[in-house]
């Protein structure tokens, strides 16, 4: 009865495949494609505890909200690090996504999560999904998520390598016969590249800066390799010595220089999973190439970088944003073939 009940539930609901990220939040909806990308950002009134906005419109007011309101990134580093807000953001984002379609059951949700989570840390994805409105959540390792976005032949006896540079983490694996043969997952990603950026306008122009003007200067000047030029760009901010406004002209070159510290701990993370790679897989991989994946395989210069450092071609994935969300809704709309992929922390429920 209950089997049945599950299969009803399933013709009327719309299913999600989610990329929770700690930048920001991606949903797919079967049949329909990506519609929630929004930033992982929430807006709680602190005397009430209620929330004011969640996305897009939490984050503009990050840097300008009155001391009345928190403005909350309740992902750190591609975990969870405030459970309630997490659980508040991905019942807002379903009921967007479903609400897109005019469908409002409990969907079936696959979530992509960073490879190197703890069991805990699964847990908590699991629990804040199936509280937000889920009947049943899996969760998917993100570079396999990411390979099979960016149309891998993860089942082919040749190797494979996917490197996603996210917002918190950046995921290294090694891909073979359908499994990971290693993986390599670092607490290092987009925001650290800002929060090098903001040191930077502190210790070399006095300039106090926000989160949203430093990812501004990456993305308009932020680069990972030597390129022709210097392009330049504009930050402002307060002037730490007199307090007053103030405007500072900063070029790629010397922007380059402050980010090198992230950059290069990417980099080695790359090389550190090839030295580990067996040789046959290695052999694969230098024919084939290395994919880059997630929003920091835009930043300028980075597949050079690595193809300067490694001595093997790197490919950027077609929408690299949207890889991971893309490899969750076929392993959801294929869950017969994908199934084995889904990580322990998973125990399907009938939730009514």
């Amino acid at each position: 009865m209950a089997g049945m009940l599950s299969a009803m539930l399933g013709l009327f609901s719309a299913d999600l495949a989610v990329d929770l990220g700690t930048a920001s939040t991606l949903v797919h909806v079967e049949e329909q494609g990506v519609v929630v990308s929004e930033p992982s950002v929430v807006a709680i009134d602190r005397a009430t505890n209620q929330p004011l906005a969640v996305g897009a419109e939490a984050r503009q007011m990050l840097g300008r909200a009155p001391s009345h309101i928190a403005v909350i990134r309740p992902l750190r580093d591609g975990v969870i690090a405030d459970f309630d807000t997490v659980e508040l953001m991905l019942r807002h984002f379903f009921h967007k996504a479903q609400e897109q379609v005019g469908r409002s059951t409990r969907p079936r949700v696959v979530i992509g999560i960073p490879s190197g989570v703890t069991e805990v840390e699964k847990r908590a994805v699991h629990d804040a999904a199936l509280n937000a409105g889920a009947r049943e959540a899996y969760l998917i390792e993100e570079p396999m998520a990411a390979a099979i976005g960016a149309d891998l032949a993860i089942h082919e006896p040749t190797g494979s390598m996917i490197v996603d540079i996210g917002g918190g983490t950046t995921e290294v694996a090694v891909i073979a016969l359908g499994g990971v043969v290693l993986s390599r997952s670092l607490r290092v990603g987009g925001d650290e590249i800002d929060t090098q950026v903001i040191q930077y306008a502190r210790q070399a122009h006095d300039l106090y800066i926000g989160e949203r003007t430093a990812e501004a200067t990456k993305i308009a000047v932020g680069s990972a390799a030597q390129a022709r030029g210097d392009q330049r760009t504009t930050m402002r901010g307060r002037d730490l010595v007199t307090g007053l406004p103030k405007s500072v002209e900063v070029g790629s070159r010397e922007l380059r220089a402050a980010i090198a510290g992230p950059i290069n701990l990417i980099v080695e993370a790359v090389k550190l999973s090839l030295e580990e790679t067996p040789p046959e897989l290695l052999a694969d991989i230098m024919e084939h190439g290395i994919t880059l994946a997630g929003g920091g395989a835009l930043l300028n210069g980075m597949d050079r970088r690595l193809a300067t450092d490694t001595d093997i071609k790197v490919h950027v994935a077609r929408d690299p944003l949207l890889c991971v969300v893309h490899g969750a809704a076929i392993c959801l709309e294929e869950m017969d073939i994908y199934r084995s992929l889904f990580t322990s922390e998973n125990a399907p429920r009938l939730r009514l």
